[in-house]
């Protein structure tokens, strides 16, 4: 099947006993056994949810893999994976990525002796400069969060596997519509459904693909230890979201890059973060591994000033000034203060994440509107 149609139909069946052609929601905690140990596969909602079952082979399908595993956001389904460590295991990521991300690894995970190093992952040389003895996994965002860095998947990948180290790929600004992290050497991709997959701003949900057996087993005995599971009404959510996923990121894609464009030739913009501009150092590999270059970008003023910047942030109207991104209506976000507040000033200077720099969801309105909207904020300055 075609990208689309696995969207719609992967891993969906009508229900067996209605045949109703969405997936029902079984809002349910617990099932009833015939006997002890005798039962219709279902034993605690914890442990397994059909709705949530069907989602799990969807989203797996979606991304060319075997198994599928949901999680209640994404940090949750990120924890799962650093849950895989042990004391005194090391891991690599990248030195741009998701403030929440960062948070959980320095003030959760490091406590517990797990040491992180962040680095350009744009270049595999700074990567294998880190690597050592210790080291058990490549965290790999891309492209990044929010200076929209490209990393070459399939380069990273074949070096962690020289080296018998284990690989994920957040591939939330990517989504399955435009990047296939499993089709590139990884072997686990995690999405912040929350996200593109769910595409209307009205749900926190996350989860984890991957093909190995052994590795959904492990993570599997995680999300049923730890209980950071998603409810049936959230998965129903997801499970529609996914049908649509093609038509959004067409559309996301369109709107990305006139607005882009649009930005670039703004007298009153500076420099605009955009993977999709053939003369982004990563534009080659971007066009290598994605299908599109997506809606996700960022850019500061030509004066640089925060104080402006504060002032766009608060003028538009079609872009909504809040958290979060991948839906189908345009939010404007101050990384500095909302998503990457977690990370200490100094380091996100250090890594070229201003106090002036805007990012931009580029939703699926008209894209006249969108660019009207942004003109009238800019000349207000």
């Amino acid at each position: 099947m075609k990208l689309a149609t696995k969207l719609i139909h992967g891993g969906i069946e009508p229900d067996p006993s209605t045949g109703a052609i969405m997936t029902p929601i079984f809002q349910t905690s617990t099932y009833v056994q015939e006997a002890p140990g005798k039962n219709k596969g279902y034993e605690y909602a914890r442990s397994q949810n059909p709705t949530r079952m069907v989602l799990e082979e969807a989203l797996a399908i979606s991304e060319n893999g075997k198994f599928g595993l949901c999680f209640s956001s994404g940090v949750a389904a990120t924890d799962a994976v650093i849950k895989l460590l042990s004391p005194g295991d090391e891991v690599i990521a990248g030195n741009d990525m998701y403030g929440g991300t960062y948070r959980l690894f320095s003030k959760v995970f490091e406590k517990f002796g797990i040491k992180f190093h962040y680095v350009d992952m744009s270049s595999t040389d700074n990567i294998s400069k880190v690597i050592n003895e210790k080291t058990r996994l490549l965290w790999i965002e891309t492209p990044t969060n929010p200076l929209m860095n490209i990393v070459d998947i399939a380069s990273v990948t074949k070096l962690a596997k020289q080296k018998k180290i284990l690989t994920c790929v957040d591939n939330t600004f990517a989504s399955p519509y435009l990047q296939n992290p499993l089709d590139l050497g990884a072997d686990i991709v995690m999405h912040s459904a929350t996200k593109y997959l769910g595409g209307h701003s009205d749900v926190i949900h996350g989860c984890l693909m991957m093909n190995d057996r052994d590795l959904r087993d492990q993570l599997y005995f995680i999300q049923k230890s730890c209980g950071a599971v998603p409810g049936p009404q959230d998965c129903f959510l997801i499970l529609r979201g996914l049908k649509t996923l093609h038509l959004r990121m067409e559309r996301h894609c369109i709107n990305g890059e006139q607005v882009a464009n649009y930005l670039r030739n703004h007298s009153k913009v500076g420099k605009v973060y955009w993977c999709g501009f053939e003369d982004h150092p990563g534009y080659a590999v971007a066009k290598k591994q994605m299908r599109g270059f997506g809606g996700m970008m960022s850019f500061t003023l030509k004066d640089d000033s925060v104080e402006k910047a504060m002032k766009l942030l608060s003028s538009t109207k079609l872009f909504a000034l809040a958290e979060s991104l991948g839906g189908v209506e345009s939010l404007i976000n101050h990384p500095a203060t909302m998503t990457h507040a977690s990370i200490p000033r100094e380091e996100r200077i250090k890594n070229g994440l201003t106090d002036s720099l805007i990012r931009l969801s580029v939703g699926v309105e008209d894209i006249t509107d969108l660019i009207d909207d942004l003109n009238q904020a800019l000349e207000s300055l």
